[in-house]
């Protein structure tokens, strides 16, 4: 079965080239030419991974990707002249997998696309994960506590679900690094503390929760009891 990519770009010339490469490499290409359509595209299911430009008529990239990211966890590559670190930066913390800024080298966007496809998961669309009354739905990409639906950023959602994937385990700080951040990430170990306190902030605090537990020394943990 060929991988689906959906091409969400308003260059109509720039599209059809990149879906002209995509599909010499064996992919099935669908393309969208405005965020709104690209949007219910992504939204119906089905795609292995969306390329999603930022400048967008009738609702932009980043909006696209922060609604799509409410039901589904599809990765997404941002395709955008826009290169400045603030862009990027949201662009990533909005959800996306990863990001190349116009021009490339078709070369380099087949890689990268080869990267995220590899990094993404193969669970179970249905698969879901729960501490307590934490519910964390894989498939849909959805946090609720008691039903209540609770806001992640993409890298905030990973680590509450790896946290989730080895409940009862205690995991390093750089455990959590390589296996969420990935092994080539170049920051502190201090970053899990950061997204820990995110999480903490909007779950633990707002539910009157412990969710999760620091081994001091060692790192955190996710138990049911709390």
């Amino acid at each position: 079965m060929k991988t689906k990519i959906l091409v969400v770009e308003d260059e109509e010339k720039f599209a059809r080239f990149v879906e002209m490469e995509l599909t010499y490499e064996g992919y099935e290409v669908t393309k969208a030419f405005d965020g709104r359509t690209g949007l219910e595209l992504a939204e119906s299911g089905g795609y292995d991974l969306v390329l999603l430009d930022i400048m967008l008529p009738g609702l932009n990239g980043m909006e696209v990707l922060r609604r799509l990211r409410r039901s589904s966890s599809v990765p997404v590559i941002m395709l955008t002249a826009r290169d400045s670190v603030i862009d990027k930066v949201s662009g990533l913390d909005s959800g996306a997998d990863d990001y190349i800024t116009k021009p490339f080298a078709i070369e380099e966007l087949l890689a990268r696309i080869r990267t995220v496809l590899r990094k993404a998961p193969s669970t179970n669309a249905s698969q879901i994960l729960t501490a307590g009354d934490l519910r964390l739905d894989v498939g849909r990409h959805q946090v609720t506590v008691r039903d209540i639906p609770v806001e992640l950023t993409k890298r905030e959602f990973d680590l509450l679900h790896y946290l989730l994937e080895n409940k009862g385990i205690v995991l390093s700080r750089e455990t959590l690094l390589e296996n969420v951040w990935g092994f080539d990430f170049e920051g502190e170990t201090n970053a899990v503390d950061v997204y820990v306190r995110f999480l903490r902030a909007k779950i633990d605090e707002v539910f009157d929760l412990k969710l999760i537990s620091t081994i001091r020394g060692v790192g955190y943990v996710i138990r049911d009891e709390g």
